[in-house]
């Protein structure tokens, strides 16, 4: 058919129009998420911005609400034993796949014994050996039909744990505990995770994963809760650069973000008040020392090292106030575990800390008149972490400390440290999975190997975490994680510095966001108006 040019102008202004309307009828949030994520396995998963996009892909037997509180998922109920140690799950019938297949409870074994497979390099996996041979399987030494997890029918679980465990629901509301599409593994391998490959079972499903640009994810139309998911598509973008995030918000272009750039804090809280959530949150900041690597494995380094840092300086100056100073390994508030183990030079004047550094750099051999400590920060890019790095560099000059610093995109960065490739002082942090003190204090098990970065192993520490994991008694299992926390803090493998506070950008367009300690967001519960 031919069209006169009045006429092609016409059919043109109208499919446009057709086309705006379209678009403006399909609700797509833009979310920016702090790192570029290594990994869309939930096995194989070990950061935060991770788990934001694999909390929206997937779903485990529990959830979280908006709130952060444990709602069923996969499960519609659970029972558990007097004793604690045997737990029984009742999945729905109508919990799907994305490619439509049921969700059943062999799913679920099948996931956690791959888990538990050494060859799968879960970074979790010793978080769940709190399940019957599990550790024995990820060592090496068990078999996987001894696991703990058994598929009674194909819509009933039941889990044999190996001591009581009282957050046990919380670890079973963890990215690294969701089920994984078998088929889509076995046919594939490791490029399932490709979107053309991709199999979840969340209210979203992956389209499209181009790396340091975006994330693409669509409602699952066959989640059985798919009628109440508001959006159409979320956008995950990596801001690692948070003044070009802040800019891009301001621009419309981001409707929530998780990070700001300190330096323009005051300038935030003067016109964007509205729309700059902070609010507290369980995570712990800090920097790890290499304990293998001289003269780091010396503790009277390592302590003369913190006893030089300014808290207090770091989280009100470089921080803006965003921050709190830190001085435990658990932060303050930490589910029943009442008041962490402060730090022993926590009350001491910034003149005493300083007289007993020297005292312990001239011991070990440095400090002024002895030997210069040249040393190398390691952290990955952000201009917070940068300027934190700088001020450490400072506060320790007269040590006669000479340092150097090298900064790596957040991928490069934590792939480096999970490896263990040599560094001396590298920058850290850790954010609760579940809210219990156990969840920062398992990460300097000698047990733990590639999230314990410092590698750090005390046969005493290992032996009070291990006597914490199997005892029923609240109050005498925090006693012993109280005892454990306080060698932690005396070897001080790492440089606690301060406890986080989410430090959230939400548009006055999007709803149903709800502050909560975990920082946890899903997008399921988000909306735009």
């Amino acid at each position: 058919m031919r069209f006169s040019h009045g006429t092609r102008a016409l059919v043109l202004a109208a499919a446009l129009a057709m086309g705006a309307t379209t678009a403006s009828a399909e609700m797509v949030l833009h979310r920016g998420n702090s790192g570029d994520p290594e990994t869309l396995d939930p096995q194989k998963t070990s950061s935060v911005y991770e788990g934001n996009i694999l909390r929206d892909l997937f779903e485990g037997l529990v959830i979280h609400s908006a709130a952060a509180k444990i709602l069923p998922g996969v499960a519609d109920s659970w029972t558990s034993s007097a004793d604690g140690l045997t737990w029984t799950f009742k999945l729905k019938s109508n919990a799907k796949w994305s490619n439509g297949e049921p969700v059943t409870a062999d799913d679920f074994v099948y996931s956690y014994r791959r888990m538990m497979d050494a060859a799968t390099g879960s970074q979790y996996a010793n978080m769940l050996f709190v399940i019957k041979n599990a550790e024995a399987l990820n060592k090496g030494t068990g078999k996987p039909e001894d696991l703990g997890v058994e598929a009674v029918d194909a819509h009933t679980l039941k889990f044999t744990l190996s001591g009581p465990t009282p957050y046990f629901i919380e670890l079973l509301a963890h990215q690294s505990s969701f089920p994984v599409y078998r088929g889509a593994i076995e046919k594939y391998g490791k490029d399932w995770i490709k979107p053309e490959n991709f199999v979840s079972n969340g209210p979203f499903k992956l389209t499209e994963n181009v790396p340091h640009d975006h994330i693409t994810i669509i409602r699952n139309p066959a989640h059985y809760d798919a009628a109440k998911v508001k959006l159409d598509k979320v956008v995950y973008l990596p801001t690692e650069d948070r003044s070009a995030a802040l800019r891009r918000f301001q621009a419309g272009e981001l409707d929530m973000n998780d990070e700001v750039p300190t330096d323009q804090i005051k300038f935030i809280r003067q016109n964007m008040k509205d729309e700059f959530r902070p609010a507290p949150y369980l995570g712990t900041y800090y920097f790890v020392f290499n304990t293998k690597k001289p003269p780091f494995d010396d503790v009277r380094v390592r302590r003369a090292l913190s006893l030089m840092v300014d808290r207090e300086f770091l989280a009100e100056e470089i921080w803006g106030g965003t921050m709190l100073p830190g001085y435990s390994m658990v932060p303050e508030g930490t589910g029943s575990y009442g008041t962490p183990v402060w730090w022993s030079a926590k009350d001491k004047s910034p003149a005493d800390r300083e007289d007993e550094a020297m005292r312990l750099m001239k011991e070990a051999g440095f400090g002024p008149g002895g030997k210069t400590l040249k040393l190398e920060i390691r952290y990955n890019t952000s201009e917070n972490h940068k300027k934190t790095s700088v001020a450490l560099a400072d506060m320790w000059k007269p040590l006669n400390v000479e340092v150097s610093l090298v900064n790596t995109d957040v991928k490069t960065h934590y792939a480096f440290l999970r490896e263990h490739q040599p560094f001396d002082v590298a920058r850290a942090g850790w954010i609760a999975d579940y809210n219990d003190a156990q969840n920062f204090l398992f990460l300097a098990e000698t047990a733990t190997k590639s999230l314990n970065y410092s590698q750090y192993s005390n046969p005493e520490y290992d032996a009070l975490m291990a006597r914490a994991a199997t005892e029923g008694d609240a109050a005498k299992r925090s006693a012993t994680l109280h005892e454990a926390e306080t060698i932690l803090m005396r070897d001080e493998p790492y440089l606690v510095l301060m406890t986080y506070m989410s430090k959230q950008m939400v548009s006055k367009r999007l709803k149903g966001w709800e502050p909560n300690t975990l920082d946890y967001h899903p997008s399921r519960y988000l909306w735009l108006e």
